[in-house]
């Protein structure tokens, strides 16, 4: 990841409210909600909002992101909480997890470069146990026109940082697809993530 990059998080993270508040994505909690506790895996997990969740559901929780500041929020939150996580800053090529460890993985608005996203995915495939789930949901292609309406619901502003259906059919092909759609939906997260939007969810199993 450029340095750039890297500034723009902990700049955004280092303020002392939560960039996307404290509670969890509400497609993603009402997955884990329904699941059996195991090992997770939460990608470009920023502030833990979403890692904390799952940790007070009982969870054996594992996090990185690149934003070191990222990584004291959610400590932080972890605390508050009366809960631990695993939480490792730099990139997932260079952080050792082992092969087929995780029950669930899960990418929260985690809006990788074009030239990193198949790789990321394709070690998340390795990573994760057979019958493991990955919930992921995103700001898809449409979602440039949402945002020029209303800046206040956040997302990339690049289009190929948006995400498709398409690209992630293909890429998890082998997977049993429970859910995959791009839809309109309503965010209230934090600051930086209200109004309506269009939204990529999946669900898949290995």
């Amino acid at each position: 990841m450029s340095e750039k990059l890297v500034k723009n998080w902990n700049n955004r993270y280092q303020q002392d409210e939560y960039a996307y508040g404290k509670e969890p994505n509400q497609f993603y909690k009402e997955q884990i909600d329904n699941l059996k506790p195991g090992k997770a895996l939460f990608v470009a997990e920023g502030e833990g909002r979403n890692a904390v969740y799952a940790a007070k559901l009982g969870w054996d929780v594992h996090a990185f992101d690149i934003s070191i500041e990222g990584k004291r929020k959610a400590e932080r939150l972890a605390e508050e909480n009366q809960v631990n996580i695993a939480y490792q800053v730099g990139e997932l090529p260079t952080i050792d997890y082992q092969k087929e460890s995780f029950d669930l993985i899960v990418l929260i608005f985690a809006h990788l470069p074009p030239a990193i996203r198949t790789q990321y995915h394709e070690l998340l495939k390795i990573l994760l146990k057979k019958e493991g789930m990955i919930i992921l949901e995103a700001f898809g292609k449409n979602n440039l026109a949402y945002r020029n309406k209303n800046p206040n619901i956040g997302g990339p502003q690049q289009l190929e940082m948006l995400l498709d259906t398409q690209e992630l059919e293909d890429t998890f092909q082998s997977y049993k697809i429970i859910q995959l759609e791009e839809k309109e939906g309503i965010l209230k997260e934090g600051i930086y993530h209200n109004g309506k939007a269009s939204l990529v969810n999946f669900i898949g199993i290995k």
